[in-house]
């Protein structure tokens, strides 16, 4: 490799990650980071199913003062009939 080809862009990059990840206390700074971050995931998420099954509790809970009433209108309604003379 003559010292042109050090200069491109695409070599300076590949060689600074490689000294980067050859490094201890850079190795320690990302796997730290990906830890916060995959933890910082696990909560999000927690937090989104929690809020969804809050979400559809209310909603049935909302839903089901209606279905009482609807099926307390068709009990009325399916009152027993006199028998034809």
């Amino acid at each position: 490799m003559a010292l042109d080809d050090f200069l491109e862009p695409e070599v300076a990059v590949a060689v600074a990650v490689t000294a980067a990840m050859a490094s201890p206390p850079v190795r320690k700074v990302l796997r730290r980071g990906v830890v916060y971050g995959l933890a910082g995931l696990l909560m999000a998420g927690d937090r989104i199913s929690t809020a969804a099954r809050e979400i559809a509790q209310n909603a049935q809970q909302a839903a089901a003062p209606t279905s009482n009433a609807a099926q307390e209108t068709e009990q009325a309604g399916a009152a027993p009939r006199a028998a034809p003379a």
